[in-house]
């Protein structure tokens, strides 16, 4: 399951997003995206985890969670296909 991952204090790096996210299970990739113009982080990235049961659990458990000073915000990544 794809999450979306808001709100991060730029700061924070890919490391810290997976290690949160693997107190709930396996990761399998993150992916935070940058800005290209700074290098630095936007504050949103993506978090692939393949079992959804784990997925919810982190969900669940990290949204709102105050990291680094920010209060993030996890959801389930709406696909681009279903968007349209």
């Amino acid at each position: 399951m794809k999450l979306l991952v808001r709100n991060l204090a730029r700061t924070t790096t890919e490391e810290q997003v997976t290690a949160l996210f693997e107190e709930y299970g396996t990761v399998q990739w993150c992916n935070l995206i940058m800005d290209k113009a700074t290098g630095g982080s936007k504050g949103f990235g993506f978090v692939e985890m393949p079992k959804p049961g784990e997925a919810k659990a982190a969900v669940k458990n990290l949204n709102g969670r105050n990291v680094d000073g920010s209060k993030i915000r996890v959801k389930k990544a709406e696909d681009k296909n279903e968007a349209e």
